[in-house]
């Protein structure tokens, strides 16, 4: 099943920022266990990819996000019109951490979701910059002057093969261990969360995405769909048709942000 894609403009804290997002069960899954949210007036998008057991992965996913929507949006709206980058990834890391905590304790309270976890890539926009937390493989990219760059870099047995030389990117996109992943949110006690902080240019556009869409389209067919000069909400639509017609062997789940105005 899929949900129509959203696409709002807003300014959050002074600099304008257009959203677009959709989720989408995907061609050969029952039933999605991805989780989006994005708060315009707040610069907020999260985007999670569940796992584990009957229900897990859903249930793991949606309590991430609610959680890092809430917590994190309640900090944003008391924080002011331009909070420092520094400020912003503390906080970010904080909302990760609460979530994490609550994930891990449902797992273990419920044995039906027991052994549930999720991925989770954050990113919020504003005067400062772009500031981005993740664990797992959900990511986050940035197409800046046509060219595509991940601002993230899987926590993965893929990746870890890639960077140990044993394993080429282009091998690791037929590999049958896809998916696994060597960090998650909800598994233990405490997480470990990757952050960045990036500056904003105009033009810049930036994508969070599940594995579904990238491990249906290379980043090299990304970077040229990105390209298309369409409204943001076709251009989300048109990544999800293209990963489900390459496969759609995932749910598939994209949210898309660009600066609209001057900084």
């Amino acid at each position: 099943m899929a949900t129509a894609p959203a696409s709002f403009s807003t300014d959050p804290a002074g600099l304008p920022w257009e959203f677009a997002a959709q989720t989408d069960t995907g061609r050969l899954r029952r039933n999605n266990e991805d989780s989006i949210a994005f708060d315009p007036r707040l610069g907020l998008a999260v985007l999670a990819d569940g796992m584990g057991g009957y229900a897990g992965g859903e249930v793991a996913s949606e309590m991430a996000v609610a959680l890092v929507q809430a917590t994190l949006g309640r900090w944003l709206a008391q924080a002011g019109t331009a909070p420092a980058a520094r400020a912003v990834m503390k906080a970010l890391q904080q909302g990760i951490a609460q979530a994490n905590r609550a994930v891990f304790s449902a797992s273990n309270v419920n044995p039906a979701l027991r052994g549930m976890g999720t991925t989770l890539v954050s990113a919020v926009f504003g005067p400062h910059g772009v500031v981005i937390g993740h664990i797992g493989d959900s990511r986050c990219y940035r197409l800046r002057e046509g060219r595509l760059e991940a601002l993230t870099r899987d926590h993965s047995f893929l990746q870890a093969q890639i960077d140990a030389g044993l394993m080429t990117p282009e091998e690791a996109m037929g590999s049958p261990h896809r998916n696994l992943v060597t960090r998650a949110l909800g598994i233990g006690a405490e997480v470990e969360v990757d952050l960045a902080h990036e500056a904003v240019q105009q033009g810049d556009l930036y994508l969070l995405c599940s594995d579904g869409l990238t491990d249906m389209i290379t980043d090299e067919q990304l970077e040229s769909l990105l390209r298309h000069d369409i409204p943001l909400a076709d251009k989300v639509a048109l990544l999800i048709t293209v990963a489900n017609d390459n496969g759609g062997k995932d749910n598939v789940s994209v949210i898309l942000a660009r600066p609209t105005g001057a900084q």
